[in-house]
């Protein structure tokens, strides 16, 4: 599955002016250009966890001390290829890179040296632009004063942290190692070391929760006051354990009305709560939205580092290797260590265009579309909108188009129409 991660609408390929250059990765060709501001985001993936949890389908796994090691100097590794390879790229300077991710997994689980050490690799190939998000994923249990110190030492200045919960009995079903006070404590003593920027992750539809659960954890997240507060619905994965649990009808989830009461009660109360709403699943204070995360929303250029990662370049994209082995040996033969790559369609790019800058409550400009993409079929388009208009799932406010406020528990649904 393809993680969406600088303009809102990056161009096509073939359409962009200027010069261009053609590179050779592993077999497949890669194009790029840039506009005068153009930059760039990067994803650090860390796929290390103490335990898999019970609904989670994420890359990651138990570790042993040696493949962290081996793992961080491939990933290194990996990012020297890249920014080696970028000048057979494209004809232009490598980017300012303005947004690092560190996600998992469970980056917090490396050292505070480790970190650094990560985030110095990083620096020594990419320029890091003074101001640049860097936000690291982190779980509360795996952290403590001097880890946090450590990191904001580091560079980090936006921390995600997975709570999913305020309440222990939830926790504990969700295999989570965390309880919710030492979730209140993250937070406390991530703020006594210097960040500013924090945010929370939270799961609603869990088997077991009720609304009064729901409306509890929202309101612990809140008294926290956190700079950014993520809702998501949970997802049930073929194969994990509550997956299989849920084939055999062993766990019971909420129904769709209780699902759509939580969903519905998450918008009133945190916007009431001075929150914004800004993509479908996510709340922040104003101006602190995830600058990294709006990237992928806003479909703009970023590299993706470790294992599984995913690259987008204009109208390109490629996966690493998902197996630990395959990635290595790739890297020990001083490959970069791709998987597979697409080079997308007008089509294909115009659809995550829509289904992509749908999930922002500030919509998508169409007449901007219609002046990036003019070789696509733009009837189809229009018919399809209009379909959606038809049955209140899509308004118009001038040239923006957005999601009406029904559509986003059917989200899915809508943007699957632009994909025919």
């Amino acid at each position: 599955m393809w993680k969406y991660p600088r303009k809102p609408f990056w161009p096509y390929c073939s359409r962009l002016g200027g010069r261009a250059a053609d590179l050779e990765v592993e077999g497949w060709r890669l194009e790029s250009e840039r506009a005068m501001d153009y930059d760039l985001g990067i994803y650090l993936h860390i796929p290390f966890c103490r335990r898999k949890c019970n609904y989670c389908d994420f890359l990651s796994f138990v570790p042993s001390p040696e493949t962290v090691t081996a793992y961080l100097e491939a990933l290194k590794q990996e990012m020297a290829l890249a920014a080696a390879a970028w000048p057979r790229l494209t004809s232009f300077p490598l980017p300012s890179v303005t947004s690092v991710y560190l996600g998992g997994g469970t980056p917090s689980l490396l050292s505070g040296e480790q970190l650094q050490d990560v985030l110095d690799g990083l620096r020594r190939h990419f320029g890091v632009a003074p101001g640049a998000e860097i936000t690291v994923e982190a779980n509360p249990g795996t952290v403590d004063a001097a880890w946090l110190a450590a990191a904001e030492a580091a560079g980090a200045n936006r921390l995600s942290l997975g709570v999913q919960a305020f309440n222990d009995r939830l926790l504990g079903s969700m295999g989570r190692l965390h309880t919710a006070r030492e979730a209140r404590d993250a937070v406390s003593l991530a703020r006594e070391c210097g960040f500013s920027n924090v945010g929370i992750d939270l799961i609603y539809g869990l088997p077991g929760q009720s609304l009064a659960d729901w409306r509890e954890t929202l309101a612990e997240a809140v008294g926290l006051v956190p700079e950014h507060i993520s809702c998501y619905g949970l997802e049930i994965h073929p194969g994990m354990p509550w997956g299989v649990l849920a084939a055999r009808g062993e766990i019971s989830l909420p129904d769709e009305d209780l699902w759509e009461e939580m969903f519905g009660f998450t918008d009133s109360f945190l916007t009431g709560c001075g929150y914004r709403h800004y993509e479908i699943a996510n709340y922040c204070r104003p101006g602190r939205e995830s600058r990294h995360n709006l990237r992928y929303w806003q479909r703009r250029d970023y590299l993706g580092f470790g294992l599984g990662a995913a690259s987008m370049v204009g109208c390109r994209r490629w996966r690493n290797h998902e197996k630990l082995p395959a990635y290595l040996a790739a890297l020990e033969t001083g490959k970069l260590p791709v998987a597979d790559g697409e080079e997308m369609t007008v089509a294909e790019v115009l659809a995550e265009v829509f289904i992509l800058g749908l999930r922002l409550l500030n919509g998508l400009d169409l007449e901007r579309a219609a002046r990036e993409f003019p070789e696509a079929d733009w009837p189809r388009v229009r018919q399809t909108i209009a379909r959606l208009e038809a049955v209140g799932l899509v308004e118009r406010c001038g040239p923006v188009l957005r999601l009406s406020r029904r559509a986003w528990p059917v989200a899915n649904e809508v943007f699957a129409e632009f994909l025919g």
